[in-house]
């Protein structure tokens, strides 16, 4: 649909989506009305970059829906001089909107032709200041710690070291738990040790496992 209105479409996502679910961070409110989503969607799906959907990429991947995204990024409230990690690249679009947010990304990304595609993208949008590696988070060691960490697929539970990439005072946002019912939250390290953490609820929702990160399956007998 050559003549679809993405920028009608875009504002409406943010008046009708994203405000109503409390998110008034106008930084936040400002990137999400600003930065063309359907940039980052697949062809097939492009006409719903602002529905209030996940939209698959492939592989059981998903972009998360887009009051999912700006509850997260509002969480994390980041701050120009902060240098973020994002674990699971996808298409590159949450990692988009926290390169306007913060002053560096670091994005990993596990499937080739997702962080291919991404680099693509971000380019496409000048945003120099986010980078895409691929890797496996599970045997990923940074050399460097983040002021904050997102993780963009569901975890059981939060793993240490993904919590040892975080400076003290540093935030992580995560979706963790088990199907259908998961839990969104933030976690702000308060210390030095990786126990010396906060953990602060923020809503429930349902995503699929990051690579390597889902539960054993249970066996009922």
């Amino acid at each position: 649909m050559s003549d679809f209105d993405y920028t009608q479409a875009r504002a409406l996502m943010v008046e009708q989506q994203v405000r109503p679910a409390d998110v008034l961070d106008p930084r936040v409110l400002e990137v999400l009305a600003t930065l063309p989503r359907d940039a980052f969607v697949p062809e097939a799906w492009r006409t719903l970059a602002y529905a209030d959907l996940q939209l698959p990429l492939g592989h059981g991947e998903v972009m998360l829906k887009p009051l999912v995204e700006g509850r997260a990024l509002q969480a994390l409230a980041l701050q120009p001089g902060d240098e973020v990690l994002e674990v699971g690249t996808g298409s590159g679009w949450f990692a988009a909107c926290m390169g306007r947010l913060a002053q560096s990304v670091l994005s990993l990304e596990i499937r080739d032709e997702f962080a291919i595609g991404a680099r693509a993208r971000l380019v496409g949008q000048g945003l120099d200041n986010v980078q895409v590696e691929i890797g496996d988070a599970f045997a990923y060691a940074p050399r460097r710690q983040f002021d904050a960490v997102c993780i963009s697929g569901a975890v059981d539970a939060i793993p240490a070291r993904f919590i040892e990439w975080l400076r003290p005072g540093g935030r992580l946002f995560a979706v963790h738990g088990r199907a259908p019912v998961m839990e969104a939250v933030l976690l702000t390290r308060t210390g030095a040790g990786v126990n010396d953490v906060r953990l602060e609820s923020l809503f429930e929702t349902e995503l699929p496992y990051l690579a390597g990160a889902a539960p054993a399956p249970r066996f009922d007998w």
